[in-house]
């Protein structure tokens, strides 16, 4: 088992918000969450990843063999979890390619392995920009800074083609884009699953589904999975809505 969360219950200002969670992801599975606002998918996300915003109020979390409560955030990426955000941030002044080397460098040093030297580095970045088909000027850039939703969609599978984490969150990363940026995401997933051990897709929409097929869909209610099952049951909710579930 990669991920195993059980009984978790998480609140905000004293609003809680995940109410005894529990989810099993193994090695080598893409689960989809889908659910209405306010029903506790991005809260999800971001415990998972380690914001300290969330109070977790009981429940656990073991990652990849390990207590993720006890981690930081820089420890729980080291250890193998990449989160895609609905809106990457911008950093004007901060350039790709060295941010990159510096976060890829900092899970090699974690893991008591290699680190790549600047020719090595800017080898790897080249030639896998090449497979996304990200121009060679994109990789100067500051990171997001002026980035067209596709663009930032790409920056961000090639983070993940670098860093290959053991499970990738990609939380609403669909929302918003046209469909050939849909299709950039789509195509670079079902490319990256070989090197990637499993996902977490959160979305609204079965159009991403039709893309990439998903192991098990499961469906968020009030801070709970009340149904899980196939992508069939991302077909329901686009006929008649989540109040089917309960």
């Amino acid at each position: 088992m990669l991920l195993d969360i059980k009984n978790l219950s998480v609140s905000v200002e004293d609003k809680t918000i995940l109410k005894d969670f529990s989810l099993s992801v193994d090695e080598g599975e893409i689960h989809a969450i889908m659910g209405p606002n306010g029903s506790g998918k991005s809260t999800l996300a971001n415990v998972l990843a380690g914001n300290e915003t969330y109070e977790i109020e009981n429940g656990n979390i073991i990652f990849n063999q390990k207590n993720f409560l006890e981690l930081n955030i820089e420890e729980r990426s080291q250890e193998g979890l990449f989160l895609a955000f609905q809106y990457p941030i911008e950093i004007p002044g901060v350039s790709i390619t060295p941010f990159l080397r510096s976060a890829i460098n900092s899970k090699l040093k974690y893991k008591k392995e290699k680190e790549f030297d600047s020719l090595e580095f800017a080898k790897l970045i080249r030639s896998k920009a090449k497979e996304l088909n990200i121009p060679n000027e994109m990789l100067s850039r500051s990171l997001n800074s002026g980035f067209s939703g596709g663009e930032k969609k790409r920056y961000e599978i090639l983070q993940m083609s670098i860093l290959k984490p053991k499970l990738a969150i990609l939380d609403e990363t669909d929302s918003g884009l046209d469909i050939d940026a849909l299709k950039i995401v789509t195509d670079s997933v079902n490319r990256l699953k070989k090197e990637i051990s499993s996902f977490i897709i959160i979305t609204h929409y079965e159009r991403l589904l039709d893309l990439i097929t998903p192991d098990k869909v499961h469906i968020m209610k009030n801070g709970k999975i009340v149904e899980s099952g196939t992508k069939s049951l991302a077909r329901k909710i686009e006929e008649s809505g989540y109040q089917s579930f309960e």
